[in-house]
């Protein structure tokens, strides 16, 4: 992971609308302060507005009121660096890490919904790992949109990397098997395999993600040996609910949280976290493909909760 460049300045401005809009604003609250319950109320409503969940956000605030309950826990200070210690702690180390297969291609499939980011969230990685020495190879398994599989061309030649596409209104799932067979014989290092945008509501778009895995572990095994799910930031609650619906039928392996702009709200992957349990691997800080870095939680959160006064 030695290979992401800092991006931490991107990643504070990305995370602007939950440090200036709510988080901030608790970390002036609590600063100077001392608990009291009505404190701790406020706390929890301040999470649940920056997209954390109102299970995280109660769970938060319950060991927080423990904490204070039992004298171990006095001033708005120790209430932050609590939250700030438990949120980090969500994440372990080994969970945020790209698996990649033991010998052959590792294959990786990318999923979501339209608009979330997906295309260009896989330019991101082919820059990622082609900066890593490593050769990539793309199969456009969206057959229903043209401009979809032109988008992913148009990427593979800025890139410089190799891509398979099949016929438009074709089976995606023998894109998958082409792109697969392909890899093999040509001896490249990963493969990733786009898919059509859907809902994770829309059964029949839901069963075929499942024929693409399927065809690619029979082609090489262990595959797909990640299934990245592409979430737009900017969505919120929705972007919780997808992660719950693809997580119950698409076998997801980690989430890129994509579009970390400005208008963000970066608390979601707390409640992503909190109620699926899926890992947060990758996310985009940017527009170009070199604005993607690992997953930080210890960068993350500090940038969550950073006040203006610890930027200046």
């Amino acid at each position: 992971m030695a290979i992401f460049k800092s991006v931490l300045g991107k990643l504070k401005k990305g995370l602007a609308k939950t440090r200036e809009g709510v988080v901030g604003g608790l970390v002036s609250l609590l600063r100077g302060r001392k608990l009291d319950e009505q404190l701790i109320e406020e706390i929890e409503a301040r999470l649940i507005r920056a997209d954390v969940g109102v299970q995280a956000a109660r769970r938060l605030a319950q060991g927080i009121r423990e904490d204070f309950t039992q004298g171990k826990m006095t001033k708005g200070e120790d209430a932050l660096e609590y939250l700030k210690r438990e949120i980090k702690a969500m994440w372990p180390q080994e969970d945020r890490e790209i698996r990649l297969a033991e010998s052959g291609p590792t294959v990786i499939l990318v999923t979501g919904v339209n608009g979330a980011g997906k295309t260009t969230s896989i330019a991101k990685l082919c820059q990622k790992f082609t900066a890593e020495g490593k050769s990539v190879l793309l199969g456009a398994c969206d057959t229903f949109r043209a401009g979809a599989v032109r988008q992913l061309e148009i990427w593979a030649d800025r890139l410089g990397v190799e891509i398979v596409k099949g016929q438009e209104g074709g089976d995606p799932a023998a894109v998958a098997f082409d792109a697969c067979a392909a890899g093999l014989k040509r001896g490249v290092d990963v493969i990733i395999l786009d898919t059509a945008g859907r809902l994770q509501t829309q059964a029949g778009l839901m069963e075929q993600l499942g024929k693409i895995r399927r065809v690619a572990h029979k082609r090489i095994p262990e595959a797909p040996h990640e299934v990245l799910l592409v979430l737009d930031a900017t969505a919120g609650q929705n972007a919780l609910r997808q992660a719950e619906g693809f997580a119950e039928t698409a076998g997801v392996t980690g989430i890129f949280l994509a579009k970390l702009d400005g208008t963000a709200r970066g608390g979601m992957v707390v409640a992503i976290r909190e109620q699926t349990d899926i890992p947060v691997k990758l996310i985009g800080v940017g527009e170009t493909p070199d604005d993607i870095e690992p997953f930080d939680p210890e960068r993350f959160v500090e940038a969550m909760f950073e006040s203006e006064s610890d930027e200046g």
